[in-house]
């Protein structure tokens, strides 16, 4: 996160509300918080407003329902979740470059899902996400990426098929295919920056604070 300028567009899911001073200093310094619908209530009392409220509304709090009813967007789509209505909303808006944060805890089964989805917004957003102890980076080619020596780093291939090579890192990847979710965890950056080199498909990397 050192001198890492972070998108001022803050997209707050309603799962475990954040904790750690790097995703409440993301809230404090956004320019504009999208809030997916019962979110909005904790970030109302946390003491910031919302710019607009997005989703099915089914676990809006009739007070915020009332007080910010001109910026409710109703989405009843049930063919997907609302956080992903809160990402389209922010596409169709204009705003492109997203930080999802409250998009972890509560549920187990909605975390899952949350950080899955990266790999499908970041096809028309830049998009990471910012939990209590790290951040999520979807990438969809190979990349290098700042890093700090020691910092723990994981990295999930949505796709088993893609083959992985990386440098950088204290346990190389030579063309690995990554059939489970474990096998590329608990790995750590050996300098300022890692490489990843893939011809196809969708990953996410996630690095410790």
């Amino acid at each position: 996160m050192k001198n890492t300028k972070l998108p001022d567009t803050v997209v707050l899911a309603d799962g475990a509300f954040p904790e750690h001073e790097i995703p409440l200093e993301c809230l404090r310094k956004a320019s504009r918080i999208i809030c997916c619908d019962g979110a909005a209530g904790s970030l109302v009392k946390f003491g910031l407003t919302p710019l607009a409220i997005v989703g099915d509304c089914d676990s809006l709090e009739p007070a915020i329902q009332k007080k910010y009813s001109d910026r409710i967007f109703k989405d009843t789509d049930q063919e997907t979740n609302d956080l992903t209505k809160a990402v389209k909303w922010c596409r169709a808006a204009g705003y492109t470059e997203l930080v999802i944060t409250g998009a972890t805890g509560k549920r187990e089964d909605h975390t899952i899902g949350n950080i899955s989805l990266l790999a499908e917004y970041i096809k028309t957003v830049k998009v990471i996400m910012v939990t209590d102890t790290g951040i999520f980076y979807p990438f969809t080619e190979s990349c290098r990426v700042p890093s700090v020596k020691g910092q723990q780093v994981s990295l999930f291939a949505i796709d088993p098929e893609t083959e992985i090579t990386s440098s950088g890192l204290k346990y190389p990847l030579i063309n690995r295919k990554l059939r489970n979710w474990w096998e590329a965890t608990l790995n750590e950056a050996t300098g300022d920056h890692f490489e990843l080199k893939f011809e196809e498909g969708k990953v996410i990397v996630f690095m410790e604070f």
